[in-house]
């Protein structure tokens, strides 16, 4: 029903535009052609004020109204894109200062030299000075824009610090699946060939001893405050993108091609609830790449906590190997022997009681 009654009213708008440009062509011919067009030249030249007045005024308001709904009042939550909101101040500053002063000179141009009978056109057809200046300055500005951006990029997806940990992190349709290395530090190797959704996601290559450390997760990544992450992203299928808002990061992450990135959280996430004022504030790892129909849904949680309770969560997991393999499990195995020792212990304990 809404639907309908939008059209409705656009429909409406627009036969009342139509009537109007009819009624004002019937004016123009009892009037006369040339008295009707001064006439509305200089409406013209008024209402061009009157819009000017109104946008700055809108836009005012507009930023008023919304910017507390975005993400920067609060910053970056990463080291490193601070850096990135760094960037878009100064881009914004530079655009902004431009769209203004252009937009004033435009409207009050098109009010103050409106055609009259005491002003005569003056034909300008070229000039050297004016050209260089309205080319050179906007190249030299974007110029400096591009390296600035350019030197932020091979950063993010340089070498990190020798002490950052290291996550894979691999898309699929449509969730996130998250692997960290096991005490050797090294991940194992995988062949998609090996993927099975139901005991190997990523298709991790069981003869190689490195993967029998990994742990997989899925859809919640849990990294330490104030230690560099590097993250090695890839896809399972199509491709995606490893969106990271709050840490003013992303990367694609593509089939048979790993991409990089590295940063360093800032705040674990009760802090950033303190700082937000939201209770319910989570990090969030959003796919930024159209991947298919559940593409909305494809999001992640991003846990930041501090380094004695990532200790205890790793500590918590069982990697992928012994959730396939549960014979290969050393835990499993003792508490076999335990169990098999106190049945032991019990047969002779019972024995010894009959005999008495």
């Amino acid at each position: 029903m809404t639907m309908f009654l939008t059209i409705a009213v656009i429909v409406l708008i627009f036969v009342v535009i139509f009537q109007i440009a009819k009624a004002s062509e019937y004016v123009s011919v009892l009037k006369g052609e040339e008295v009707s067009r001064k006439q509305n030249n200089k409406i013209n030249g008024f209402l061009m004020i009157v819009f000017l007045v109104l946008g700055l005024i809108g836009v005012w308001y507009c930023n008023k109204l919304y910017y507390g709904k975005t993400l920067l009042p609060h910053g970056s939550a990463s080291v490193e894109g601070e850096r990135v909101d760094s960037m878009l101040w100064v881009t914004l500053a530079v655009t902004g200062i431009v769209f203004v002063l252009t937009q004033i000179i435009l409207f009050w141009f098109a009010y103050k030299y409106q055609e009259t009978e005491k002003r005569k056109v003056f034909f300008f057809p070229h000039s050297n000075t004016l050209e260089l200046i309205w080319t050179i300055i906007p190249a030299v500005t974007l110029t400096v824009l591009v390296i600035i951006g350019l030197r932020n990029w091979f950063l993010f997806t340089g070498e990190p610090p020798q002490n950052a940990a290291v996550v894979e992190v691999t898309g699929k349709q449509f969730g996130w699946i998250f692997r960290y290395p096991g005490k050797d530090g090294a991940f194992g190797k995988k062949y998609f060939r090996n993927i099975d959704p139901a005991n190997n996601v990523l298709g991790l290559i069981w003869e190689d001893e490195l993967s029998h450390d990994d742990i997989v997760t899925e859809q919640t990544l849990y990294l330490v405050k104030g230690r560099p992450v590097k993250l090695i992203i890839g896809s399972r299928d199509v491709i995606h993108d490893v969106g990271l808002s709050h840490f003013r990061l992303k990367m694609d992450a593509v089939p048979g091609i790993p991409t990089t990135m590295w940063f360093t959280p800032k705040y674990t996430t009760k802090e950033m609830k303190e700082i937000t004022g939201n209770p319910n504030f989570v990090y969030e790892i959003s796919c930024d790449q159209m991947c298919g129909n559940g593409h909305y849904s494809m999001k992640g949680v991003i846990e930041v906590v501090e380094q004695a309770e990532y200790d205890l969560y790793m500590a918590k997991q069982k990697p992928n190997y012994l959730d396939v393999f549960p014979d290969k499990d050393p835990a499993a195995a003792k508490a076999d022997t335990t169990k098999t020792v106190a049945a032991k212990t019990a047969d002779t304990a019972a024995k010894a009681a009959a005999k008495l």
